[in-house]
C-alpha cells in the first residue's frame, strides 16, 4: 500500500499512514505544519535505534526505514549480531575522495565518463561523493514551492523529475540493475507525491520536510553511478550519507558536523557494507535525532571534505566544469590565469569574497588533517587543476607580481557610515551599532574605522541596507537629536574588491602597488579594510567601476598585458597612417613589451565603426565601409570607455577640429586619457587651456600632445625636461612648419615663389588650400603652445603674424583661384630674396617665444648662411632653445617636421608613453 495522506477532520490531525503499525520517521521533529487551527501535518514517531532495527528492502540491503514510504507484508525486522566481529574501516593514504557536481553527472554520457574516471583511479580505496543531476535540486525545491503555494502543477513537475531519471537509467543500465532501479524510483516518486499532497493540503512545509524532499536527487544519482561502476568490474557499494553524516544546526542556515558521531556511524556502516569503492550521496545528512537534513547550498563539496576527514584521505578531488581556480573571474578578466596552488587560507579568503572556488566551510575539515584538495575539470583531463594545500615551508620567495594570488569581487553592496564626534572614546558604541545590525539579521561584509573613532563604516548587502539604516536611526535617535552623532549615511551602488595572497603578509609595497593601479585606472576608493593577518586587502568602490578596477589590479600584479582600449578619431591621412602603424607593430608590442593596444572604435565626421573586442586592423578600411554606422561622438566615447572590460581608455584625436578639441576636458574628467596632434585645444582660449591643464595635474588621467608642435620631434618633452630640472627658458626660436621649410629651402636662384608653392602642393606638403600654411596661423598656434608651456599667459591674438598670403588674394573663392592668381605677386617675394642674397643671408619663416619680454611673434626673417637655420633641407624643422644652461650655444632639435608617417609616429610614441605610465615595462 503506497504512502497516502489520511483523511482530515476537525478532531484528527492529518497523519501519514502505512499498511503496518510501523510509522514514518520523524521528519519535522514533532513540529506542526499548519494551514489552520484545525489542519496540521504531524510527522510520526522516530525509530529508537538507527542500527539495532532496520528494514530489509526489496534489494536485500538494510535501509533506514525513513527511506521507505510503504511497508510490504514481507518486511521483517533484522537484529544485528553484535557478537560478530566487526570489519574495521581502514583509514589513511590508501583512500582518495572524489566529488562530482551536478554538471559532471548531468546526463547518462557524463555519468559513464565519471565511472571511467573512478575506474582509472589506482587508489586502494575510493570514496566518491556525488551531487544530484544538473538542475534536479532546483526542480525539487520547485516542487515544494508549488505544493505549499497550492499550485496543482506540482504533480506534473514530479512526473518530469521521474521521466528525467527514468530515461537516464534506461540509457545507462539494463537487465536486473535497470529493473531494480526503476522499481525503487517508482516507489520514491509515489512517496514524494503523497508527501507533496500533504504539503499541498497544509499549505506549508517545515524545513525537515523540505530537506527530505530535495535530498532525493542525490540518492538517485548515487545509485545509478554505483551500478555503472559495478558494471565496469569494481566492487562498489552506494552510501546514503544520512546514515553516516550527523550534523547539528548552528543557525544562519548552517550546520556543524559532529565528527565523533559521524566517525562512529561510518565504522558501523562499513562493517555492514565493506567495499573498496563507495559512492556516497552529497548534500544530505541527518541530525542527532536521525531527522533528514541537508548541508545547505553547495553542500556536496562540504560532504566530500567531511568524508575526506573521516577516512583521513590522501587527497580530495573536486571535479567541476572549469580547469581550476582562476586568479580572477575569467568572465570579467580575459587574462585571468589558472592558479597552480593555493594555501588553505587563500582559498578560504577567496571563497568568502565570492570567487568560484569552494564553499568557505569546505576547507575546514580537510585543513585539520592537512589533506590537499585538488580542483579539476571533468571535461578536460589534460588540465592539471589547482591544488589547495598547506604551503611548503622552504618555498622560494616570489616576485612582487605573484604575491597576490587572486582577486574577487562582491557586487550589490551598500556602505553605511555612522559618524559623530560623540563616538570618540565612548565604550560600547561599536557594540551598540553592530547589535542593532544583528537585530535586523543583516550580514556585515566589511568594517572600517578610523583611529580617531570619529566614524564607523561598514558594508552590507544592498537589499538589507534600508532595514539597517532604519534600525540605527532608531537605536541612536537621542544621540542624533543631541548632535553627538551627526549622521547615519548610506552610500548605495557599491562593490567590494578583495586582493588575496598569503605572501602579502609583511611584504613591503603590496598595498602601494594595489592602490597605484587603482589610481591610474581613475578608480576612487570609498573604504579600505585589512586584517592583521594581511592575507587580504579589501576596498569598497563604486559598482560601475568594479570591472575596470578588477582588470587594472589584475593586470598590475600578474604582468598580463597592459591593455588599453583605444578610439581613433579622424581616419584621414594621419589617422589612417597611425592605424596602419598600430597594425604592423601590434604583435611585437604584445609579445615583447606586454602591451595590448585594442582599437575599439574608429570614427570620422560621418561614419564610425565600433567593436566590443577590438577591430581587426588588417581590414579596418573594409569594415568601416561595410559595417560603419552614423557617427555620434558621445556614443563613440561611451562605447570605447564603457562597453568592455578594459581598465584603461584613450581617445586619439587625429583631426584639426575645434569641436572635437572642446570635448577633451569632459573626457579627462571621466577618466579617459587623450592623445592628439590637434593644436586647437592648447592654442584656444586661455581660460579653457588653463582649466584643461589644471584638471590634468589634479588627476591620474593623462593628456599627451607631443605631435602638436613638431610632428614626431621631441620638442614638448625637451622643453618639459628643461623646465622640470630647473633650467630657465630665455628664448625659443624655430622653423615650425615643414611646409614653409620646404618652400624656403627650395626658393632660391631664379625660381618663382608661386612655382615652389605649386610644387609643395603637388608633393603633398601643403594643406589642400595653401593659404592655411602661408597665412602663418599654424605656426602661431605652435608658438602659443610653447609659450604657454613656459608659463606665459598669451592668447593667440597676442601673437603678431606676418602672413605670406598677398592681401588681395586672402578673399579668393577657392584654392584653385588663389593658385592661379599667386604668380601676379612673385616679384615682391623675388625682391625679398634678392635683398637677402645680396647681404649673404637666406629667408626663413620662423616663430619666436621671447620669455624675457613675455612675447611671441611669427615672421619672415633673414639668417646668415652659416646659421643652423640656413642649413636645413627638404621639410625639416629646427627649434633652438636658449636657456640659462644653453645660453652661449642653444640646444637644437632638428628633424622632419611634416608628413603623415612622422606625425603618426609622434602620436604612436605618446601612446607608448601612456602605456609605460600605466604599468608597461620600460
Amino acid at each position: 500500500m503506497a504512502l497516502s495522506a489520511a483523511s482530515i477532520s476537525h478532531n484528527n490531525t492529518p497523519r501519514i499512514l502505512s499498511s503496518s503499525s510501523n510509522t514514518f520517521s520523524q521528519l519535522n521533529n514533532q513540529k506542526k505544519i499548519s494551514a489552520s487551527p484545525h489542519f496540521s501535518l504531524l510527522s510520526l514517531t522516530p525509530r529508537s535505534s538507527l542500527y539495532r532495527s532496520s528494514f530489509v528492502s526489496q534489494w536485500g540491503r538494510r535501509e533506514p526505514y525513513y527511506l521507505h514510504g510503504h511497508v510490504s507484508c514481507s518486511v521483517k525486522a533484522v537484529l544485528l549480531d553484535e557478537s560478530k566481529e566487526k570489519l574495521r574501516l581502514p583509514k589513511g593514504d590508501t583512500w582518495s575522495v572524489h566529488k562530482f557536481g551536478g554538471t559532471c553527472v548531468g546526463s547518462w554520457e557524463r555519468i559513464k565518463n565519471v565511472a571511467q574516471i573512478i575506474v582509472q583511479d589506482s587508489s586502494e580505496g575510493k570514496l566518491v561523493v556525488v551531487s544530484a543531476m544538473s538542475k534536479v535540486t532546483d526542480m525539487m525545491y520547485d516542487l515544494i514551492d508549488k505544493a505549499q503555494s497550492r499550485d496543482g502543477s506540482y504533480v506534473s513537475a514530479v512526473d518530469a523529475v521521474f521521466e528525467k531519471h527514468k530515461l537516464t537509467a534506461m540509457d545507462l543500465l539494463d537487465g536486473d540493475d535497470l529493473a531494480s532501479f526503476l522499481s525503487r524510483l517508482h516507489h520514491d516518486i509515489n512517496n514524494l507525491k503523497a508527501m507533496l499532497r500533504a504539503i499541498y493540503i497544509a499549505g506549508h512545509a517545515t524545513e525537515s520536510f523540505s530537506d527530505f524532499v530535495v535530498g532525493h536527487g542525490e540518492l538517485w544519482s548515487a545509485q545509478m553511478l554505483s551500478y555503472v561502476v559495478r558494471k565496469n568490474g569494481l566492487d562498489c557499494e552506494w552510501m546514503d550519507t544520512r546514515e553516516v553524516l550527523i550534523v547539528n544546526p548552528s543557525g544562519s542556515n548552517q550546520v556543524d558536523p559532529d565528527f565523533a558521531e559521524s566517525e562512529k556511524r561510518l565504522e558501523e556502516w562499513f562493517s555492514r557494507h565493506p567495499s573498496k569503492t563507495i559512492v556516497a550521496t552529497g548534500f544530505i545528512a541527518s541530525t542527532q535525532q536521525n531527522i533528514p537534513t541537508t548541508l545547505k547550498r553547495d553542500g556536496s563539496d562540504f560532504s566530500a571534505a567531511i568524508m575526506g576527514a573521516l577516512v583521513r584521505a590522501r587527497q580530495v578531488t573536486i571535479w567541476t566544469d572549469v580547469d581550476g581556480v582562476y586568479s580572477a573571474d575569467p568572465r570579467k578578466v580575459s587574462e585571468a590565469v589558472i592558479l597552480k596552488t593555493l594555501s588553505y587560507q587563500e582559498a578560504w579568503e577567496m571563497s568568502y569574497f565570492g570567487a568560484n572556488v569552494l564553499h568557505p566551510r569546505t576547507i575546514m575539515p580537510v585543513m585539520r588533517y592537512d589533506i590537499p584538495i585538488l580542483i579539476r575539470n571533468v571535461f578536460n583531463l589534460s588540465a592539471p587543476g589547482t591544488m589547495i594545500c598547506r604551503p611548503a615551508e622552504n618555498e622560494d620567495g616570489q616576485k612582487l607580481e605573484s604575491l597576490v594570488k587572486g582577486f574577487a569581487t562582491i557586487d550589490n553592496v551598500a556602505l553605511v557610515n555612522v559618524e559623530g564626534t560623540g563616538m570618540a572614546g565612548v565604550p560600547g558604541t561599536a557594540s551598540a551599532i553592530f547589535g542593532a545590525v544583528k537585530d535586523v539579521g543583516a550580514n556585515v561584509i566589511v568594517i572600517s574605522q578610523a583611529s580617531s573613532e570619529h566614524s564607523v563604516c561598514f558594508a552590507v548587502p544592498e537589499k538589507e541596507v534600508a532595514a539597517v539604516a532604519e534600525a540605527l536611526k532608531s537605536r541612536f535617535h537621542e544621540a542624533l537629536n543631541a548632535g553627538r552623532l551627526s549622521q547615519v549615511a548610506v552610500i548605495p551602488n557599491c562593490s567590494i574588491l578583495a586582493a588575496v595572497g598569503q605572501k602579502m603578509a609583511s611584504t613591503h609595497g603590496v598595498s602601494a602597488t594595489l592602490f597605484n593601479a587603482l589610481a591610474k585606472a581613475n578608480i576612487n576608493v570609498r573604504a579600505i579594510a585589512q586584517g592583521c593577518s594581511e592575507y587580504n586587502i579589501t576596498v569598497v568602490i563604486k559598482r560601475g567601476d568594479c570591472i575596470r578596477a578588477l582588470r587594472a589590479v589584475h593586470s598590475r600584479f600578474y604582468l598580463s598585458k597592459t591593455t588599453i582600449a583605444m578610439g581613433i578619431i579622424g581616419p584621414g591621412l594621419i589617422g589612417a597612417t597611425l592605424l596602419d602603424q598600430l597594425r604592423d607593430q601590434a604583435a611585437v608590442l604584445k609579445e615583447d613589451f606586454n602591451i595590448d593596444l585594442r582599437v575599439m572604435g574608429i570614427t570620422g565626421s560621418r561614419t564610425m565603426l565600433l567593436n566590443d573586442v577590438g577591430i581587426d586592423l588588417s581590414r579596418w578600411r573594409e569594415l568601416v565601409k561595410d559595417k560603419g554606422e552614423v557617427a555620434d561622438l558621445e556614443k563613440f566615447r561611451q562605447h570605447v570607455h564603457g562597453n568592455h572590460f578594459l581598465p584603461n581608455t584613450v581617445l586619439v584625436d587625429c583631426t584639426a577640429d575645434s569641436n572635437v578639441a572642446s570635448c577633451y576636458h569632459d573626457w579627462l574628467r571621466r577618466g579617459v586619457h587623450v592623445i592628439t596632434p590637434n593644436k586647437k585645444a592648447n592654442s584656444g582660449p586661455l581660460d579653457q587651456y588653463l582649466k584643461l591643464r589644471a584638471l590634468q595635474r589634479q588627476s591620474y588621467t593623462h593628456y599627451f600632445y607631443e605631435a602638436t608642435v613638431g610632428a614626431g620631434l621631441p620638442i614638448i618633452s625637451t622643453l618639459r625636461g628643461l623646465l622640470e630640472t630647473g633650467d630657465k627658458i630665455l628664448r625659443i626660436e624655430g622653423i615650425f612648419s615643414g611646409t614653409l621649410s620646404y618652400i624656403f629651402n627650395n626658393f632660391k636662384g631664379t625660381r618663382a615663389f608661386s612655382n615652389v608653392v605649386a610644387e609643395a602642393k603637388q608633393a603633398g606638403y601643403t594643406e589642400p588650400d595653401p593659404r592655411d600654411d602661408l597665412s602663418g596661423t599654424d605656426v602661431a598656434r605652435k608658438v602659443i603652445i610653447l609659450a604657454r608651456e613656459t608659463g606665459l599667459k598669451l592668447e593667440l591674438s597676442d601673437i603678431p603674424v606676418q602672413s605670406l598670403v598677398p592681401e588681395p588674394l586672402r578673399a579668393s573663392a577657392s584654392a584653385e583661384e588663389f593658385m592661379q592668381q599667386l604668380p601676379q605677386f612673385d616679384n615682391e617675394m623675388a625682391r625679398a630674396r634678392q635683398e637677402a642674397e645680396d647681404a649673404g643671408d637666406v629667408l626663413r619663416y620662423v616663430g619666436v617665444v621671447d620669455a624675457g619680454s613675455q612675447q611671441g611673434l611669427v615672421e619672415l626673417r633673414r639668417y646668415k648662411k652659416d646659421h643652423p637655420f640656413a642649413q636645413l633641407a627638404g621639410s625639416d624643422n629646427i627649434i633652438a632653445f636658449t636657456t640659462t644652461r644653453y645660453k652661449e650655444q642653444p640646444l637644437i632639435v632638428r628633424g622632419p617636421g611634416a608628413g603623415a608617417q612622422v606625425t603618426a609616429g609622434g602620436i604612436f610614441s605618446d601612446i607608448l608613453l601612456l602605456a609605460s605610465y600605466l604599468g608597461a615595462p620600460s
